[in-house]
């Protein structure tokens, strides 16, 4: 089938879509009216294309990987698929025609409010791959009508504002309502045992929500694939209350049908109350629950039986908040089909694996149980029954250690454990980086390592490099290209052959050329955007994700204090123009990570209030912070800050991009750095401060934040100023926060590592001076980033954990 129109049937499907859908003309055509057409135009070619897949999938009898995660960072949509299709510069022409810009049109395009940070930015990778790669998938996920929020920065403070997205975004949404499921919650369960020792399962006085699905499609790169991610919307099945509105009681003859639509409404509600957690546990099982169903109803349609499951379907939960399709499984296996207890287990076991993304005790999630059991009393049955079960395999395991079992069970302490949980229904735990996936098998579970120890492994993360190198850095790509072939674009192991033009002066020089000319475009849109204008000849250090204690914003700052006070006391100092550049949101609940926010941008503007300290420094916030402002932002940087805390951050993907872009990395032992800095060679990055286990030694010979503050000069002077403030704003319980603490003071060691960081930094700095050597350390970078491609991480994923074959090996083997 032809799935790569000419120019004239794209110009014909662009008018036809035009007059069809927004009756109008493409003279009459707003720019918005054309960005919708051309988007209905790929959506249409994506959604037959994928048809085709999923039959020639189906013939073959194609086991297929289930991708479960709470969010999908997936950004814009129109740019990536007309680029991964081999369409753009087709659809640029006929555009132009038509007298329209393509790049205009682009603009016109949301970011979907469908995830946050880097786990659903991961999972977003993931989908790529799997398309580009040729294996069949299926993401599932929540429609959320908001995003996360929209982040505005007033006078300092974060101002969370409601991600409207669906306006411009549902374009890219084909509504199956052919494919409703309904999923229950609250009321009664009642068990009815027939003679031939079925069980029948009644609910009463339950609430009876319908899973609407609205598919999105994902294209693959030179390949048959495309991906579908499967998105699910609530909606009150109960008919609306015509006696209510009729006596004029018009809110409460809609109540039914707002508290249903309230579960698809916002990605991650705040849960520092009651009704928050109540509807985070609610949106979890929404999605597993129809999710979990639509799974069986196609595989029933397809095989006609469950006898094959296992051979033909694989689960996978990207970190926790999908764990519930464990027992969701369970509890349709046998309560649906009457499978017995042993056969359902054996199949959730061999269809079930699990990704771990966290070492922070606070961040494996636990259940009230008692809410648990409210909410959802089905599941908790079974989730008592899989913790009975598994308590008595520990004692086999672990006999008379009833503090271990206890720690290690699903049940316990008023608590229902997604963690263990995971474990116990998968037959895989994998962490994301070498570093992380020892801790998890060291640590975080230890015991269940040596119950499981075949259940463990290692996935390292990996990034779309076609998407953020090829269509975010045409420049580079156009250079790699020239050097080394357009191969790395589908096979990205050979960006190594870049290694050969490590002393090519013509080489180095044009690496140098392009990278200047990324921070002028990021320059020009940032002004445009904000106003502020930037030195394109100082150094962009740059540090972008997720506004948290343990990835250490506040050790940039401080370091940037002490530039700011050196330049202070002497203006004329020999120092090296600096921008550092920041983007980050902070939970909404999250207070002392607004105060960093706070603080960072009353050092900015401070600053700016003084001309001649801004000659050579420069502080700016990126208020909402997205993917699309990333992929011009990252080809630009040139020094990447990854200063997490040593063994806190799992892996982290922003580390792999900025590699693949040619910045050099200032960063810890932690996550991906360690396999980065063993790709790149030490005199490729910047690492500094205490190694995982220093940090933990330090703990137990009881750290002290205070004797690092009084033996370190230049940090007391640096943190005392702190009290003094900002643009007439004192910053002193941040200096409680370092000094003395609510429980312990200074939680990630930011003074512990001041004194290694700062040396670091200004050893980076002097090192810039020199641009060839800067520009030759890049390019070793970008040589040795191909194993942190997502389609490395995928096919180890599809070998060690899934079994999946891509679509030819299925079609070679029948």
């Amino acid at each position: 089938m032809n799935f790569k129109p000419n120019a004239k049937e794209i110009k014909e499907n662009i008018k036809t879509k035009l007059s069809c859908s927004l009756g109008c003309t493409p003279a009459e055509a707003s720019r918005e009216q054309m960005y919708k057409a051309v988007s209905i135009t790929v959506r249409d070619l994506l959604t037959e294309k994928r048809v085709n897949f999923r039959n020639e999938t189906n013939r073959a009898g194609g086991k297929r990987v289930y991708y479960m995660c709470m969010e999908f960072l997936v950004g814009r949509s129109l740019k990536n698929n007309l680029c991964n299709l081999g369409l753009a510069e087709d659809y640029k022409s006929v555009l132009a025609e038509m007298g329209f810009d393509l790049e205009d049109l682009y603009e016109c395009e949301p970011d979907a409010g469908l995830g946050n940070g880097g786990l659903g930015r991961l999972a977003a990778c993931y989908m790529d791959s799997l398309a580009s790669l040729d294996y069949p998938g299926i993401g599932f996920s929540i429609c959320y009508e908001y995003g996360l929020f929209k982040q505005k920065i007033i006078d300092g403070l974060q101002v969370e504002m409601p991600d409207v997205w669906l306006p411009g975004g549902e374009v890219w949404l084909v509504p199956r309502t052919d494919r409703t499921f309904n999923v229950r919650f609250g009321g009664h369960v009642k068990e009815y045992w027939k003679e031939d020792g079925h069980c029948d399962i009644v609910y009463e006085d339950c609430e009876t929500i319908e899973a609407v699905p609205y598919d999105m499609m994902i294209s693959g790169a030179d390949s048959e694939g495309v991906g579908q991610l499967r998105l699910w919307k609530a909606r009150d099945i109960v008919n609306f209350n015509m006696g209510l509105f009729t006596q004029g009681q018009y809110t409460k003859a809609v109540e039914d049908s707002i508290n249903a639509e309230i579960i698809s409404k916002v990605l991650y509600p705040s849960d520092n109350h009651y009704e928050g957690k109540l509807l985070r546990l609610t949106q979890q099982y929404f999605l597993v629950s129809a999710s979990v169903q639509s799974i069986i109803r196609d595989h029933m349609a397809v095989y006609g039986t469950l006898e094959n499951l296992p051979d033909k379907v694989a689960i996978h939960i990207n970190d926790t908040h999908p764990a519930l399709c464990i027992p969701e499984l369970m509890r349709i296996l046998i309560d649906d089909y009457h499978f017995s207890w042993e056969k359902a287990w054996d199949y959730v076991i061999r269809i079930t694996s699990y990704t771990n993304h966290t070492v922070m005790p606070e961040a494996l999630e636990t259940w009230n149980e008692d809410l648990f059991k409210l909410r959802l009393p089905r599941i908790y049955q079974i989730i008592q029954e899989i913790n009975e079960r598994f308590c008595r395999e520990a004692w086999d395991a672990f006999p008379g250690n009833w503090q271990k079992i206890s720690k290690m069970a699903v049940l316990g302490y008023g608590q229902v454990r997604m963690a263990n949980l995971s474990v116990i229904g998968s037959h895989s735990t994998n962490g994301v980086s070498k570093l992380h996936s020892n801790i998890l098998v060291d640590t975080v579970f230890k015991d269940f390592s040596r119950m499981y120890p075949e259940r463990f492994m290692n996935v390292t993360n990996g990034i779309a490099h076609r998407r953020w190198l090829c269509y975010s850095n045409p420049r580079l790509a156009g250079l790699l290209d020239d050097t080394i072939g357009s191969g790395y674009r589908k096979h990205p192991e050979e960006l190594a052959k870049l290694s050969k033009f490590v002393d090519d002066d013509t080489v180095l020089e044009e690496l140098r050329k392009i990278k200047h000319e990324n921070k002028e475009k990021f320059a020009k849109l940032l002004y445009n955007k904000t106003g502020i204008a930037l030195d394109t000849h100082s150094v962009f250090d740059v540090q972008v994700k997720r506004l948290h204690e343990y990835k250490r914003q506040l050790l940039n700052a401080l370091n940037i204090v002490g530039l700011y006070l050196d330049l202070k006391e002497n203006p004329d100092i020999d120092m090296y123009p600096q921008t550092f550049i920041f983007g980050a949101k902070a939970a909404s609940g999250y207070h002392l990570a607004k105060e960093i926010i706070r603080l960072i941008s009353y050092i900015s503007r401070d600053i700016d209030q003084n001309p001649k300290i801004r000659e050579k420094l420069r502080v700016v916030f990126l208020e909402d912070y997205n993917v699309s402002m990333a992929e011009a932002l990252i080809p630009s940087a040139e020094i990447s800050e990854q200063i997490s805390l040593a063994g806190k951050e799992a892996s982290g993907t922003g580390c792999m991009k900025f590699m693949m872009n040619g910045a050099l990395t200032i960063g810890t032992l932690d996550g991906a750095n360690v396999e980065m800095l063993a790709a790149a060679g030490n005199d490729n990055m910047y690492i500094f401060g205490l190694t995982c286990n220093e940090v933990d030694d330090l703990w137990l010979q009881g750290y002290s934040a205070v004797s690092y503050y009084t033996k370190n000069e230049r940090l007391n002077k640096i943190v005392n100023y702190l009290n003094t403030g900002f643009a007439g704003q004192s910053f002193s319980h941040i200096v409680n926060y370092l000094l003395a603490g609510h429980g312990v003071a200074d939680p990630y060691m930011c003074l512990a590592d001041f004194e290694s960081y700062n040396l670091t930094h200004d050893r980076a700095i002097r090192d810039y001076r020199d641009r060839r050597e800067w520009s030759r350390k890049s390019l070793i970078n970008i040589a040795s980033s191909g194993y942190f491609a997502a389609d490395r991480s995928i096919r180890e994923y599809a070998e060690k954990i899934w079994d999946l074959k891509t679509l030819s090996e299925f079609q070679g083997k029948k």
